[in-house]
C-alpha cells in the first residue's frame, strides 16, 4: 500500500494508515490519535463542527497536534483497561515514556461549556527528550488564525473559534504554530490541555495535580459505564471494546448517535467513494440501540427515543415520507453536500466532502430499522408513551400506502431507484413489529389493514425476490444479482434460518460474495451503483454472515469466520467501514455499523455454542 509521496511530519510518513489510530472523545466530539502520537483529526466543539486538526485528510493543510520523542523509538498503543483513555508508549534506547490522551466527560453542573482535550506525557523509565508542535488549521484548513503566547499559555483565535493551549512546559511560537521541546527524567511528566474558549470560558491551566484528578475521574466514568454490561461471553474484550466505541459515537446533549466521527476517509484509496458520516443515520442509530439494549445499556436507547420524539423525527412531511434517512446531531434535516477542493484527501483520495446529498434519497428500509428498535425498547427498556405510539401508527399507516415503490436502497446507490428486496424486507419488519406491539399491549391500530400489507410484502418477496435460476433471494425483484443485505432475512425473522430456500441462498452468497470470511456487499459490475471504482469487503456484512451461519446451525463455520474477522480489527480493537484486498482498513473510522454487528454476532454465536 502506498503512503503518499515522501516524508514529512516528524520525519515520518505523510499519512498513517487509517487503522493506525485510536479514538478518544467526550460524548460531544472525538479525536483520532495516531500510533506516532499525532492527533490528526479533531472537530471542536462537536462531531459535525469544522475541523481543527485534519492532517488525516491533508498532511500539509489540515493541521495536527504532534507529540513524539526526539530520538528513534518504537511505539505501542493501547487503551487503559475498560475505558476510552488511550495510551501511546514510546520505547527508546535510553528510556520508556507514554502519552495518556483523554477528554474528560463534562460535568454539566460545573463547567458545561468547557470542552477539554488533555495530553499527559510521563517518563516511566530512564530519560527521553520530547517535542510537541501544535498546528491548528481552523474551518477545515480554510480560516486564518492568530496566536498569542505567554510562557505556558497560547491562545489561537480564528473568526469562528478560539482555543487555548496550556502546558506545564514552556511554549514558543512562529506566529501560526506553537511548539515545545522538553526532556523528561524517570517519574517526570508534562501536561498539555486544549480548551475551547469564549466569553464564558476563559483559559485555565491544567497543573499536574488537576491532570491526575481528571485522568482518574475519566477512568472512573468509563469503568462505571461499562460495568453495566450484561455480556459475560467468550469474546468479552472485543464486545466491550465495541460497546465503548459505540458510546463514543453518542452525542449526549440530544441523544443522537453518529455513524462515524470522520468524513471522507476513502472506501478505495484514490477513488471518489468518500462520504461525510458525522450525522445520525436512522438505520445505523436504530441498530446501535438494538446492540446496546442487548448488552443492558438502556439509558442510551432511552436518550435516542428522546431524540426522536423531542425533534419530531417521526412527524416529518418531506418528499420521502415521515422520515428522511439521516439528520444532524441537533435534529436538523438540511445537510447540503459540498466539496472542500483545497484539501487533497487521505492519500490523495478526493473529493473531501461535507454534508451528504443522500438525505434526499428514499430508503424505505429505514422504517423497519427504526420501528424494530422502538419495538425492542418497548420490550426490553420502557413501554413507549401514548404519543410515541401515535407516531408509530402514523408511520405504519404511511408505509402501508407507499411500500410498493422503488427506492435507492440500504447502500445509497446513486444509479437510480430500483425495487430492492432488502427495502421490502424491512417494510415487512416495520409493519410486523408494529402489529406485535399493538397486540401485546392492546394499543389502537388498524390491524386488518396492517396485516394485509404485511402479507402482501411477504408474498411479493417470495414470488419476485426469489430466483430459481440462482437458487437464491436476490438484490432486486425479478433480477438475478446477489446482495449481502439479504443476510438479514433470518435475523429479521422473515424466514426460518433452516428453510431450504434460505440455505440455498446462503450457499449462493458464500460462493459469490464471500472471500475467506470477508463479505462484499454486491458486485458493482453486475449491479452498477452510479459510482466509479471498486470497494473493499463490507464489515457489517461479514458479521451478518457469521450470524446467518450461526442461525443455520453451521456453528464450526460461524466460529471460524468470526475469529477470522476479529483478526482484521486494528491494534486497539477498532474497525473502519471496509477491509481492502491486503487487509487494510478503508472508509470512515471507527464505524458504528461494524461494531454493532460484531456485538450481535458474538451474542448469538455465544448463545448457540452454549
Amino acid at each position: 500500500m502506498e503512503f503518499g509521496n515522501g516524508t514529512g511530519r516528524l520525519g515520518g510518513l505523510r499519512y498513517l494508515p487509517i487503522s493506525e489510530h485510536g479514538l478518544i472523545g467526550d460524548l460531544r466530539t472525538a479525536a483520532l490519535v495516531g500510533t506516532n502520537g499525532t492527533i490528526d483529526w479533531y472537530c471542536c466543539p462537536r462531531f459535525d463542527a469544522p475541523s481543527v486538526f485534519a492532517s488525516i485528510l491533508d498532511a500539509d493543510r489540515g493541521g495536527s497536534f504532534e507529540l513524539a520523542a526526539e530520538v528513534q523509538t518504537r511505539t505501542r498503543q493501547f487503551y487503559f483497561p475498560d475505558t476510552n483513555v488511550l495510551i501511546t508508549r514510546f520505547y527508546a534506547a535510553d528510556g520508556v515514556a507514554e502519552i495518556q490522551d483523554f477528554m474528560p466527560v463534562v460535568d454539566e453542573s460545573r463547567e458545561a461549556d468547557r470542552h477539554r482535550l488533555i495530553r499527559r506525557v510521563i517518563c516511566v523509565r530512564g530519560t527521553l527528550p520530547f517535542r510537541a508542535r501544535i498546528a491548528p488549521r481552523f474551518g477545515y484548513g480554510a480560516e486564518a488564525h492568530t496566536v498569542h503566547v505567554q510562557a505556558h499559555e497560547a491562545v489561537f483565535e480564528s473568526p469562528s473559534l478560539s482555543l487555548a493551549l496550556t502546558s506545564t512546559a514552556p511554549l514558543e511560537s512562529d506566529g501560526t504554530d506553537v511548539w515545545s521541546h522538553f526532556k523528561l527524567l524517570e517519574g517526570e511528566s508534562v501536561v498539555f490541555a486544549l480548551d475551547q474558549i469564549n466569553e464564558r470560558v476563559r483559559p485555565r491551566a491544567c497543573p499536574h495535580a488537576e491532570a491526575e484528578e481528571q485522568f482518574e475521574a475519566t477512568v472512573r466514568f468509563w469503568v462505571h459505564w461499562l460495568g453495566r454490561s450484561r455480556y459475560r461471553g467468550r469474546w468479552r474484550e472485543m464486545v466491550h471494546r465495541s460497546a465503548l466505541a459505540l458510546k463514543l459515537l453518542t452525542y449526549v446533549p440530544t441523544g443522537a448517535i453518529v455513524a462515524a466521527p470522520t468524513t471522507s476517509l476513502p472506501e478505495r484509496v484514490g477513488g471518489e467513494r468518500n462520504w461525510d458520516y458525522r450525522y445520525v443515520w436512522v438505520r445505523d442509530a436504530a441498530f446501535c440501540v438494538y446492540a446496546l439494549l442487548r448488552l443492558g445499556f438502556t439509558s442510551e436507547a432511552e436518550a435516542f427515543m428522546g431524540f426522536l420524539s423531542e425533534r419530531g423525527i417521526m412527524r416529518g412531511t418531506g418528499p420521502t415520507g415521515p422520515l428522511q434517512i439521516m439528520y444532524g446531531i441537533d435534529g436538523r434535516s438540511d445537510l447540503p453536500e459540498a466539496e472542500l477542493r483545497h484539501l487533497e484527501g487521505h492519500l490523495g483520495s478526493a473529493p473531501v466532502r461535507l454534508g451528504n446529498a443522500a438525505t434526499k434519497q428514499l430508503q424505505l428500509d429505514i422504517y423497519g430499522a427504526l420501528i424494530d428498535s422502538v419495538y425492542l425498547y418497548d420490550k426490553w427498556g420502557q413501554p413507549i408513551s401514548s404519543d410515541h405510539w401515535d407516531e408509530v401508527g402514523a408511520v405504519v399507516d404511511w408505509l402501508c400506502d407507499h411500500w410498493d415503490q422503488p427506492d435507492e436502497g440500504i447502500w445509497e446507490t446513486r444509479g437510480g431507484r430500483r425495487n430492492f428486496v432488502y427495502s421490502r424486507l424491512m417494510c415487512w419488519v416495520a409493519i410486523e413489529r408494529a402489529i406485535r406491539m399493538a397486540n401485546r399491549r392492546g394499543l389502537p391500530a388498524d390491524i386488518p389493514r396492517w396485516r394485509r400489507n404485511r402479507d402482501a410484502i411477504y408474498r411479493q418477496i417470495m414470488r419476485q425476490g426469489w430466483s430459481a435460476e440462482r437458487g437464491a433471494f436476490t438484490q432486486g425483484l425479478g433480477d438475478d444479482v446477489l446482495d449481502a443485505s439479504v443476510l438479514m432475512m433470518p435475523m429479521a425473522k422473515f424466514i426460518s434460518p433452516t428453510d431450504p430456500k434460505w440455505l440455498s441462498t446462503l450457499d449462493a452468497l458464500s460462493k459469490d460474495l464471500v472471500s475467506d470470511s470477508l463479505v462484499y456487499r454486491y458486485d458493482p459490475e453486475a449491479s452498477p451503483d452510479g459510482l466509479r471504482g471498486a470497494e473493499g469487503t463490507f464489515s457489517i456484512c461479514s458479521f451478518w454472515y457469521v450470524e446467518a451461519l450461526t442461525r443455520a446451525g453451521r456453528l464450526e463455520e460461524a466460529r471460524v469466520a468470526f475469529e477470522k474477522m476479529l483478526t482484521y480489527a486494528n491494534h486497539v480493537g477498532l474497525y473502519a467501514e471496509e477491509i481492502g484486498r491486503t487487509g487494510e482498513q478503508l472508509g470512515n473510522f471507527p464505524q458504528a455499523f461494524t461494531h454493532l454487528s460484531l456485538i450481535s454476532a458474538a451474542f448469538n454465536l455465544d448463545r448457540a455454542l452454549g
